[in-house]
């Protein structure tokens, strides 16, 4: 679990970088329907619609890359630039081996299973932007202070972290080459299994499609019910200006209900998360959730406020992608019929409105009304009934915000420190958060609690067994820095 949180914050970094994004886009398709709709874009407004699309995608669109360079850099020891250096060289080399081209030369009876090639062709994904950055991470953190032979010493250190990465990526890539393909066809056949149970059916597949979304699978389903893998297309003869009455099922049925979980249940649940978020805390919590539902609502972009949690609450994104199974089986049942080109935000509902599948397109309020209302209160119950540590809940006690060190002699300070934790040859890992600087220890029995309080620290806390805390307060940074270089 700790390690999910500290994957959970290293995520912070690239999922800031999104909301911007999608209100540019959302606001460029209000102003350039043709952008989704096709068409020719002709006028100044038009044109300028086109341009904040373009810049809001440059960075949507490429979300996986954000992800391979934040986890790099987040989850490396010291945060260091060459962690993602080593990042991006897995994902380079991930990616390309795993590319549909790759794989059908290397193994040509893949070329012969569409749903195999299919399975390849969504490899570039923020899944494998996350195992990217993990790996250049953990290649990084392991590898960092190598030392070679002499013949060798150009590549000692840092400079080798690169290249262990590389190799470990095409292990990797060997593994996924057969695993990836087989979860993905696992997922298409529960995709045409649940296809006849109408609504319940919608109402599974939209709880796999959020709870499938860290793992960049939930492709798999989408081709099933949005396009035409199994001639279903939910998506495609919706836009094609058809109605129920061309197809076998309720036409829309597999979009509708996203449309008041983005737009209104993501706010509600927005809105419990910086309720229940420290005092202190709180105007973060407000930059990040209030941006991130913004996004969700105009143009249906979840990522920012998804990834801001999933891996730091893993239990409540459960709940929250079953709030989604709820809702869609709801729409289906009460007949709210609203499709998508890009996503369920309320720049889709508007185009898609007109389009003759469209039914009941104002059951939108009273529907997102229950959405934000019930999102709202399921999220600050298990917020609070588990204590879980979402955006603004994290570890630190409040007043540590406060707390004043002795002196300013940080050298001295991160020197104490380092004697009463045994020297560091007991020190395995060393990071630090807002106010307190979280350190690994090989023996925790050596740990002398008198000895750090001598440097003029606030408090010492033991969270597991080779787990120390010591309680610093906001100028943690400076000491961190030093310790770091006395661990050397």
């Amino acid at each position: 679990m700790k390690y999910l949180q500290k994957l959970g914050k290293a995520l912070m970094l690239p999922v800031a970088c999104l909301p911007i994004c999608g209100i540019l886009m959302g606001i460029g398709y209000l102003l350039c329907p043709a952008t989704m709709q096709g068409g020719d874009i002709v006028g100044f407004v038009p044109k300028l619609g086109f341009f904040l699309v373009k810049a809001g995608g440059a960075l949507i669109d490429n979300m996986a890359w954000l992800f391979v360079i934040g986890v790099g850099v987040g989850m490396a020891d010291d945060h260091d630039g060459t962690s993602a250096l080593a990042a991006l060289a897995s994902w380079l080399m991930m990616t390309n081996l795993l590319a549909v081209g790759s794989v059908t030369t290397l193994m040509p009876s893949l070329a012969e299973n569409a749903d195999k090639t299919l399975a390849f062709s969504k490899i570039a994904n923020p899944f494998i932007g996350i195992l990217a950055g993990i790996i250049g991470a953990t290649c990084y953190n392991k590898f960092k202070n190598t030392k070679l032979p002499d013949w060798l010493a150009f590549f000692s250190g840092k400079r080798c972290v690169a290249i262990v990465a590389g190799v470990v990526s095409i292990v990797v890539s060997a593994i996924l080459l057969f695993v990836w393909p087989l979860l993905f066809g696992l997922l298409l056949a529960v995709g045409r299994g649940i296809v006849g149970l109408g609504a319940v059916g919608a109402g599974i597949y939209a709880f796999l499609n959020r709870l499938l979304i860290p793992t960049g699978l939930h492709h798999a389903l989408n081709n099933i019910f949005w396009f035409d893998t199994i001639g279903l297309g939910d998506l495609s003869h919706f836009w094609a200006g058809e109605t129920s009455a061309d197809v076998t099922w309720s036409l829309g049925m597999y979009m509708s209900g996203f449309f008041p979980c983005m737009m209104f249940g993501i706010p509600g649940a927005a809105l419990a998360m910086i309720q229940t978020a420290k005092t202190k805390k709180k105007k973060v919590a407000i930059g990040l959730l209030g941006s991130a539902a913004l996004c969700a609502f105009i143009c249906g972009v979840t990522e920012p406020f998804e990834f801001g949690f999933m891996f730091l609450a893993p239990g409540l994104y459960l709940v929250y992608a079953l709030l989604y199974g709820i809702f869609t089986v709801i729409t289906t049942l009460v007949g709210f019929r609203a499709g998508f080109s890009f996503s369920a935000g309320a720049t889709d509902l508007l185009f898609s409105a007109s389009l003759p599948a469209a039914q009941k397109t104002w059951l939108i309020i009273p529907l997102g009304i229950a959405a934000f209302i019930v999102f709202y209160l399921v999220f600050r119950f298990v917020i609070v009934k588990f204590d879980l540590k979402t955006p603004g809940r994290e570890d630190d006690e409040e007043e540590e915000a406060t707390v004043e060190l002795a002196n300013n002699d940080y050298t001295a300070i991160a020197a104490t420190i380092l004697e009463g934790l045994g020297g560091k040859a007991n020190i395995t890992s060393v990071d630090n958060c807002i106010t307190r600087l979280r350190l690994e220890v090989k023996d925790n029995t050596v740990v002398n609690e008198k000895k750090i309080k001598e440097a003029g620290v606030a408090g010492v806390i033991r969270p597991g067994k080779t787990s120390v805390q010591v309680v610093i307060g906001p100028k943690v940074q400076f000491v961190a820095d030093e310790f770091k270089k006395l661990c050397q």
